[in-house]
């Protein structure tokens, strides 16, 4: 049997034929519409091109892939993590906008909105028509979004919203916000069509990561909504975390495929760079770096695979995201780090990618639930004490 250096595990035995098809159209896309732009875009810190990219990943079925009707491609966990991968192993900033709107704006609405509201946004929203952003974290309120100051009172039949939303992905370039806010009855959810009076989204500038993503402001000045734009099926903290936990499993993926990118580049570069008359592979410390890199990387991925046959089973808890979140994310820095020293000075070029995905990583360790946060998670499973309060 040949051995597979870029398998090292032999994972792929774990995939099945249309696994595979599925990480192939991603990787293939990723390699075509992303690889060649993604460094000037990540310079200019832009997306220019992200309502023509949103309609092309609706076209191969990466927008809500993990959904069931409604346009959406009702993948399995697996393959909706594989494709994650190869996103993220392009750039973290098309991950994001992948999995804000199908894991987030879309999850909300198909889980927990009304037929209407799901007749009316989701096929456009899996097809790339229309773009959504999903407004939980508030300026002064991040990890604790019990804290919210966004409020909605009732005036007559209508909903009035006003507050503030931050670090929103897609924000300015979306056509419907799915915004959670206080209310007597309890935290709710709201769909926002933007062009709503009072609904305005800043983009945020002067990033030094995920710049080839849109981010911006939500500023909700006396909203006014009718009675149906409530989320019906929920009330409390439980719809929105639930939503962030979808998108942390794409994230365990995801951070996975950056580390990927950063690790290949590590072993082509010291397979080619020499000093002291040979490749710079050829010395131990430089193979020691490579041999912790690539278990690192295949443990990450392994449990990943592990998670998504849990999800699809039915059976993953939010505590075993949390672990994965915490374990991946904090190993893929590590890896692009290690991969940052093997090539030097040339690892902080974006002629290479490591830099820029070292950069994108440390966003994806804060949002949607922070190292501490996911810590915690973990110590109330295990002691059984809330250390929250």
């Amino acid at each position: 049997m040949s051995f597979d250096p870029t398998d090292l595990l032999g994972l792929d035995d774990l995939l099945d034929p249309e696994d595979l098809a599925v990480r192939d159209t991603v990787r293939g896309w990723a390699r075509d519409r992303v690889l060649p732009y993604v460094a000037e875009w990540y310079e200019q810190g832009e997306l220019p091109q992200i309502r023509e990219l949103a309609r092309e990943l609706g076209a191969i079925g990466a927008l809500g892939m993990s959904l069931r009707g409604y346009g959406c491609a009702g993948a399995g966990a697996v393959q909706y993590g594989l494709a994650c991968l190869e996103l993220e192993a392009a750039d973290s900033g098309i991950r994001s906008l992948v999995s804000v709107q199908g894991s987030l704006a879309m999850y909300a609405i198909h889980r927990f909105g009304s037929e209407e509201q799901r007749q009316t946004w989701l096929p456009r929203m899996a097809s790339g028509e229309v773009i959504g952003c999903f407004g939980l974290t508030e300026p002064d309120h991040g990890s604790d979004p019990a804290s919210m100051r966004t409020y909605a009172k009732r005036d007559g039949s209508d909903w009035v919203l006003t507050g503030r939303k931050m670090w929103i992905t897609n924000g300015s370039v979306a056509g419907v916000a799915v915004v959670w806010a206080q209310t007597e009855e309890g935290v709710r959810g709201f769909v926002v069509p933007t062009d709503t009076a009072g609904f305005s989204a800043p983009e945020i500038k002067h990033k030094w990561s995920l710049r080839a993503s849109v981010t911006s402001e939500l500023v909700l000045d006396d909203v006014r909504l009718p009675a149906d734009a409530v989320l019906p099926d929920v009330i409390g903290l439980k719809g929105p975390l639930s939503c962030l936990s979808h998108a942390r499993y794409g994230i365990v993926w995801g951070s996975m495929g950056a580390a990927r990118t950063c690790f290949e580049s590590a072993v082509e570069y010291a397979k080619t760079r020499e000093q002291f008359g040979k490749p710079i592979g050829a010395f131990q410390l430089t193979q020691a770096k490579l041999a912790d890199m690539a278990v690192e990387l295949h443990k990450g991925i392994l449990l990943a695979h592990h998670l998504g046959r849990r999800m699809d089973a039915g059976r993953l808890r939010p505590e075993q995201i949390s672990f994965g979140k915490l374990n991946n994310v904090r190993e893929a820095i590590e890896i692009c780090r290690t991969a940052r020293t093997i090539l030097g000075a040339n690892g902080i070029s974006l002629e290479y990618p490591v830099m820029r995905h070292a950069t994108n990583l440390e966003s994806v360790l804060t949002y949607e639930g922070t190292v501490e946060m996911h810590q915690l998670v973990l110590g109330k499973a295990l002691t059984g004490l809330d250390a929250f309060r």
